[in-house]
Protein backbone atom coordinates (compact mmCIF):
# COMPACT_ATOMS: atom_id res chain seq x y z
CA UNK A 1 0.00 0.00 0.00
CA UNK A 2 2.79 2.29 0.91
CA UNK A 3 4.54 1.68 -2.46
CA UNK A 4 1.36 2.55 -4.33
CA UNK A 5 1.03 5.83 -2.42
CA UNK A 6 4.64 6.76 -3.25
CA UNK A 7 4.16 5.74 -6.86
CA UNK A 8 0.99 7.87 -7.12
CA UNK A 9 2.77 10.86 -5.56
CA UNK A 10 5.71 10.53 -7.90
CA UNK A 11 3.46 10.20 -10.95
CA UNK A 12 1.43 13.25 -9.87
CA UNK A 13 4.58 15.27 -9.31
CA UNK A 14 5.86 14.32 -12.75
CA UNK A 15 2.58 15.44 -14.35
CA UNK A 16 2.72 18.79 -12.53
CA UNK A 17 6.36 19.36 -13.49
CA UNK A 18 5.62 18.56 -17.13
CA UNK A 19 2.46 20.68 -17.24
CA UNK A 20 3.66 23.79 -15.39
CA UNK A 21 7.42 23.64 -15.76
CA UNK A 22 9.45 25.18 -18.55
CA UNK A 23 10.94 22.78 -20.97
CA UNK A 24 13.40 23.32 -23.75
CA UNK A 25 10.49 23.10 -26.20
CA UNK A 26 9.06 26.32 -24.67
CA UNK A 27 12.33 28.30 -24.55
CA UNK A 28 13.17 31.01 -27.10
CA UNK A 29 15.89 33.60 -27.63
CA UNK A 30 16.27 36.68 -29.78
CA UNK A 31 19.01 39.03 -30.81
CA UNK A 32 18.39 42.69 -29.92
CA UNK A 33 20.08 45.89 -31.06
CA UNK A 34 21.67 48.70 -29.06
CA UNK A 35 22.76 52.11 -30.27
CA UNK A 36 24.43 55.29 -28.99
CA UNK A 37 24.84 58.73 -30.53
CA UNK A 38 27.98 60.42 -29.24
CA UNK A 39 27.94 64.17 -29.79
CA UNK A 40 30.50 66.92 -29.34
CA UNK A 41 30.23 68.96 -26.14
CA UNK A 42 28.45 72.26 -26.81
CA UNK A 43 30.43 75.49 -26.40
CA UNK A 44 28.91 78.95 -26.25
CA UNK A 45 30.74 82.14 -27.23
CA UNK A 46 29.46 85.62 -26.36
CA UNK A 47 29.91 87.70 -29.51
CA UNK A 48 28.26 90.93 -28.29
CA UNK A 49 27.57 92.18 -24.76
CA UNK A 50 23.97 93.10 -23.86
CA UNK A 51 24.40 96.90 -23.84
CA UNK A 52 21.74 99.38 -22.69
CA UNK A 53 23.81 102.38 -23.81
CA UNK A 54 24.03 105.67 -21.94
CA UNK A 55 21.13 106.57 -19.63
CA UNK A 56 20.40 109.83 -17.83
CA UNK A 57 18.10 109.11 -14.85
CA UNK A 58 15.44 111.37 -13.37
CA UNK A 59 13.83 111.58 -9.96
CA UNK A 60 11.46 108.77 -10.96
CA UNK A 61 12.36 105.14 -11.54
CA UNK A 62 11.83 103.79 -15.07
CA UNK A 63 12.82 100.89 -17.29
CA UNK A 64 15.00 100.60 -20.37
CA UNK A 65 14.37 97.61 -22.63
CA UNK A 66 16.55 96.15 -25.37
CA UNK A 67 14.76 93.61 -27.57
CA UNK A 68 16.44 90.69 -29.32
CA UNK A 69 16.86 92.85 -32.43
CA UNK A 70 18.86 95.55 -30.55
CA UNK A 71 15.97 98.04 -30.45
CA UNK A 72 15.88 100.15 -27.28
CA UNK A 73 12.77 101.46 -25.52
CA UNK A 74 13.60 104.22 -23.06
CA UNK A 75 11.24 104.62 -20.10
CA UNK A 76 9.33 107.79 -19.23
CA UNK A 77 11.54 110.63 -18.06
CA UNK A 78 14.83 108.90 -18.91
CA UNK A 79 17.18 110.17 -21.60
CA UNK A 80 18.82 107.36 -23.55
CA UNK A 81 21.64 107.67 -26.07
CA UNK A 82 24.70 105.85 -27.33
CA UNK A 83 25.21 102.46 -28.89
CA UNK A 84 22.94 99.65 -27.76
CA UNK A 85 23.00 95.94 -28.54
CA UNK A 86 21.22 92.76 -27.66
CA UNK A 87 23.52 90.06 -26.35
CA UNK A 88 24.67 87.88 -29.25
CA UNK A 89 25.97 84.31 -28.98
CA UNK A 90 27.26 81.45 -31.11
CA UNK A 91 26.76 77.87 -29.95
CA UNK A 92 28.95 75.16 -31.45
CA UNK A 93 28.37 71.41 -31.33
CA UNK A 94 27.70 68.41 -33.54
CA UNK A 95 26.39 69.28 -37.02
CA UNK A 96 22.67 68.93 -37.79
CA UNK A 97 21.65 68.23 -34.19
CA UNK A 98 18.59 69.89 -32.62
CA UNK A 99 19.22 72.05 -29.55
CA UNK A 100 17.13 73.91 -27.00
CA UNK A 101 18.21 77.35 -25.79
CA UNK A 102 17.28 78.98 -22.49
CA UNK A 103 18.28 82.01 -20.48
CA UNK A 104 18.48 82.39 -16.71
CA UNK A 105 16.22 84.52 -14.57
CA UNK A 106 16.59 88.01 -13.19
CA UNK A 107 19.92 89.29 -11.95
CA UNK A 108 21.44 92.64 -10.95
CA UNK A 109 23.85 95.10 -12.50
CA UNK A 110 26.05 96.58 -9.81
CA UNK A 111 28.13 99.72 -9.81
CA UNK A 112 28.48 103.06 -8.03
CA UNK A 113 24.93 103.17 -6.68
CA UNK A 114 22.09 100.84 -5.86
CA UNK A 115 21.96 97.63 -7.89
CA UNK A 116 19.70 97.74 -10.95
CA UNK A 117 17.56 94.70 -11.72
CA UNK A 118 18.03 93.05 -15.11
CA UNK A 119 14.90 91.03 -15.83
CA UNK A 120 12.52 89.82 -18.54
CA UNK A 121 15.42 88.21 -20.40
CA UNK A 122 14.17 87.02 -23.80
CA UNK A 123 15.65 84.88 -26.57
CA UNK A 124 15.51 85.34 -30.33
CA UNK A 125 14.86 81.59 -30.59
CA UNK A 126 14.34 78.86 -28.01
CA UNK A 127 15.20 75.98 -30.35
CA UNK A 128 17.50 75.53 -33.32
CA UNK A 129 19.21 72.93 -35.46
CA UNK A 130 22.97 73.25 -35.62
CA UNK A 131 24.18 73.98 -39.15
CA UNK A 132 26.27 71.62 -41.29
CA UNK A 133 29.23 73.44 -39.73
CA UNK A 134 27.86 72.69 -36.23
CA UNK A 135 26.85 76.23 -35.20
CA UNK A 136 23.81 78.35 -34.45
CA UNK A 137 23.48 81.96 -33.37
CA UNK A 138 20.96 83.62 -31.08
CA UNK A 139 20.39 86.92 -29.29
CA UNK A 140 19.18 87.96 -25.84
CA UNK A 141 17.24 91.06 -24.84
CA UNK A 142 16.10 92.28 -21.45
CA UNK A 143 14.75 95.04 -19.24
CA UNK A 144 16.87 97.19 -16.93
CA UNK A 145 15.17 98.86 -13.94
CA UNK A 146 16.83 102.25 -13.48
CA UNK A 147 16.28 103.64 -9.99
CA UNK A 148 15.11 107.15 -9.17
CA UNK A 149 18.19 109.43 -9.26
CA UNK A 150 20.40 106.39 -9.97
CA UNK A 151 24.04 107.20 -9.13
CA UNK A 152 26.32 107.84 -12.10
CA UNK A 153 28.83 105.16 -13.06
CA UNK A 154 29.32 102.00 -15.05
CA UNK A 155 27.17 99.06 -13.93
CA UNK A 156 27.95 95.44 -14.80
CA UNK A 157 26.43 92.05 -14.18
CA UNK A 158 26.13 88.58 -15.60
CA UNK A 159 23.36 86.30 -16.76
CA UNK A 160 23.34 82.69 -17.88
CA UNK A 161 22.47 81.17 -21.26
CA UNK A 162 22.11 77.42 -21.74
CA UNK A 163 22.19 75.32 -24.91
CA UNK A 164 21.37 71.59 -24.70
CA UNK A 165 20.89 68.84 -27.24
CA UNK A 166 17.26 67.80 -27.59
Amino acid sequence: MRNRLYSAMLAGGAVLATTFGATSANAASATANATANIVQAITIAENTVLNFGTIVPTTSAANVTIDTGSVRTCGAGLTCSGTVASGAFTATGTANQAVSISVGGATNLTGAGSPMALSALTLSNATATLSAGGTTTFTVGGTLAVGASQAAGVYNGTYTVNVNYQ
